[in-house]
């Protein structure tokens, strides 16, 4: 209980402050990256004060002379905390609409190249993997959840297609990842944090190329077929 007090305070007093450096400086320069570093140092220093330790493996085979689109199952609230600042770069993510909601985050993401998604209209959903196309084709990467939100049990859901519309799209390849550990740490409907339930894996696979498949179909059974591969059996 101590430790989730902590991190919630530091998030919670960091945030605003690391905001009002950042956020001058970005409007000042038209440069986001500055901003995107210290919400990943904000985000990083909070995992570690909550004590989750994160083991990652294979993501030293990736080849940087593309870009990616990362897609990983969902189980826990510190999922993002944990997979977005262990990315090897700068990346935008998919975050669902209700988010730019907030005051000065919902700013922050905008500027960050963060796409906004409405997953209740299709046409404004296909219009955010548009956005997102035209983001990645400026140089970010691309980190989305395909399953749309958390599983309540570890359980892998069924995918969502917008962001393998993304995939066909930009023909960038996908890096599938399997978040194993953080449903122990934090499950859904949870309030505490439990680090000692063991460590949070980052499993990197070899990236899956659009191009080698027939249609959207085929490439999501890949994709999650990848993810799928480093779960439980009971959880694939």
């Amino acid at each position: 209980m101590i430790r989730t007090l902590l991190t919630l305070a530091f998030w919670s007093v960091m945030t605003p402050l690391a905001g009002l450096v950042a956020i001058p400086w970005t409007l000042a320069t038209g440069n986001a990256t500055f901003l995107y570093r210290i919400g990943m140092a904000v985000a990083r220093t909070g995992i570690k004060i909550a004590g989750i330790q994160v083991e990652i493996i294979g993501r030293e085979n990736l080849d940087f002379r593309t870009n990616y689109i990362y897609m990983s199952n969902h189980v826990s609230n510190v999922d993002p905390p944990v997979l977005i600042p262990n990315l090897p770069r700068r990346t935008s993510v998919l975050v669902k609409q209700e988010l730019f909601r907030i005051p000065v985050l919902g700013w922050a993401m905008r500027v960050a190249s963060l796409v906004p998604v409405d997953r209740s209209n299709r046409e404004a959903a296909i219009a955010s993997m548009r956005e997102a196309a035209e983001i990645m084709r400026r140089g970010l990467d691309m980190t989305v959840f395909p399953e749309g939100t958390r599983s309540p049990d570890g359980r892998l859901l069924p995918f969502k297609k917008g962001p393998f519309y993304l995939a066909e799209e930009t023909g960038y390849p996908v890096v599938p990842i399997t978040i194993v550990g953080t449903d122990h740490i934090l499950p859904k409907a949870k309030v505490f944090l439990n680090p000692k339930a063991g460590p949070a894996r980052l499993i990197f696979h070899a990236p899956v190329w659009p191009r080698d498949y027939a249609d959207r179909d085929a490439l999501m059974a890949a994709v999650r077929d990848k993810i799928a591969s480093a779960l439980p059996p009971e959880r694939q």
